[in-house]
């Protein structure tokens, strides 16, 4: 299912990156099972998609369980097995790694022509669990894509916690992971727009994993976007991205689901 081999060698590289720990994965899954999930994305155009269409965001998402085909849900899953998450945490040195089943922000991401996402900030601390969002991984699943079709996605430098040079940009390639620490000033976003002909579309899976949370803790339990240099003095803009932005979550206490006993 999965290329452990691959995931084992970029791993080495991960905590000597730039701007932040990251690194790129080649060939993330059977080949085979990536073609069988690259089928098994809805349609751009599906109803089930909760639909993101305003100035700093423009996807499309779906984190529900029985939205998911075969491949995807038992992809899914292992993905959060304890299995999986042990093998992470191990290979990067994150003591503690937990999954989020529940796939918050997660799950299947699509991107059509025109799609954008501004550079942001992930959510800090997980808005249900009062855990803290440690990892990102995502997955490439676009066959066809044309490195002329944009939706990189790009990493920034930080300067008063804002994002300022772009030092990597990653093409969505097929099978390519990339797998990064979000509790950096780790902004991220795509380079440019989404310029896919009709028809076409930049698809992924996300999947990101938690810890509990360090004293200093930033409790933002929202993402935090940044405007455009062309939006920064759009007030409309600055409206939204504080808006997108406010917390007024009551986090709760984390409850492990695999260390339940059954009644």
């Amino acid at each position: 299912m999965i290329n452990h081999v691959n995931i084992h060698d970029a791993a080495r590289s991960f905590k000597n990156a730039e701007p932040f720990d990251h690194c790129v994965i080649e060939e993330f899954f059977d080949n085979s099972l990536a073609l069988n999930l690259e089928e098994e994305c809805p349609d751009l155009e599906d109803d089930l998609w909760h639909i993101y269409d305003n100035a700093i965001e423009v996807k499309k998402t779906t984190n529900i369980w029985h939205h998911f085909g075969h491949n995807t849900y038992r992809v899914l899953a292992y993905l959060n097995s304890a299995a999986f998450v042990n093998m992470l945490s191990n290979h990067l040195d994150i003591p503690g790694l937990k999954p989020d089943i529940g796939l918050n922000g997660a799950g299947w991401h699509i991107h059509g022509p025109g799609g954008l996402l501004n550079s942001h900030l992930d959510y800090s601390l997980h808005p249900k669990l009062g855990l803290q969002r440690k990892l990102n991984l995502i997955i490439y699943l676009n066959s066809d894509w044309q490195p002329g079709w944009g939706g990189s996605l790009g990493f920034y430098e930080h300067r008063d916690n804002q994002p300022t040079n772009l030092v990597k940009s990653v093409t969505p390639s097929f099978n390519r992971a990339v797998l990064f620490d979000t509790t950096q000033q780790s902004w991220h976003g795509l380079t440019e727009s989404v310029a896919c002909p009709p028809g076409q579309a930049r698809k992924s899976l996300a999947v990101y994993y938690l810890v509990d949370p360090p004293k200093d803790v930033d409790p933002r339990s929202k993402a935090l976007f940044a405007p455009t240099k062309s939006q920064q003095h759009d007030p409309d803009v600055l409206s939204l991205i504080r808006k997108r932005s406010s917390d007024e979550t009551v986090h709760e206490t984390y409850v492990d689901p695999l260390k339940i006993e059954p009644s």
